[in-house]
């Protein structure tokens, strides 16, 4: 096979990888927000339960006003019980809104993760299109260093598209 025929070959070797790796660069970008999304959603619930947690405390704080300042110990036990309850469901709520911060933590740490991995595909796929464009100045000038200059770029960018794959 002609030199130009070896190019040619190997640039259409070089484009169906590059095709590949910007499939799963555009793929792990996709995820990457989504699980940014899920962390945001997570974020939201997690607030709404704090802000339950401050509602509670609130009716705590105004329940144990009302027990201190009842004058029968009838009143003043109903009011204990109700601070005993506010107590127990704030603990409760306390527990649920740790539990939805940590999940939107695994959410956020997903997806920068992806965007690292988005990152090394779209080195890979850029490298590899400068590969391409070194062998179509190589085809032109037939100067032998390009095209030595093109398979070296291209190993780099298949060296890249394999950091990727291996999450590195």
């Amino acid at each position: 096979m002609s030199t130009t025929g070896k190019i040619a070959v190997s640039t259409a070797a070089i484009a169906t990888a590059g095709a590949i790796f910007a499939y799963m660069g555009g793929a792990t970008q996709a995820n990457a927000g989504l699980y940014k999304n899920n962390a945001a959603i997570k974020k939201t619930e997690a607030s709404n339960q704090w802000n339950y947690f401050q509602s509670k405390s609130t009716k705590q704080a105004l329940a144990e006003f009302a027990r201190d300042t009842a004058t029968d110990d009838g009143r003043r036990q109903g009011w204990q019980v109700k601070v005993t309850r506010y107590e127990q469901e704030k603990t409760e709520i306390q527990a649920a809104a740790k539990k939805l911060e940590d999940e939107a933590s695994r959410w956020d740490a997903q997806s920068e993760t992806q965007m690292h991995q988005h990152h090394r595909w779209a080195q890979a796929t850029t490298v590899l299109q400068v590969s391409i464009a070194l062998a179509a100045i190589a085809l032109l000038t037939r100067k032998k260093w390009l095209e030595r200059a093109m398979y070296g770029v291209a190993v780099a960018g298949v060296a890249i598209g394999a950091l990727a794959a291996l999450h590195i």
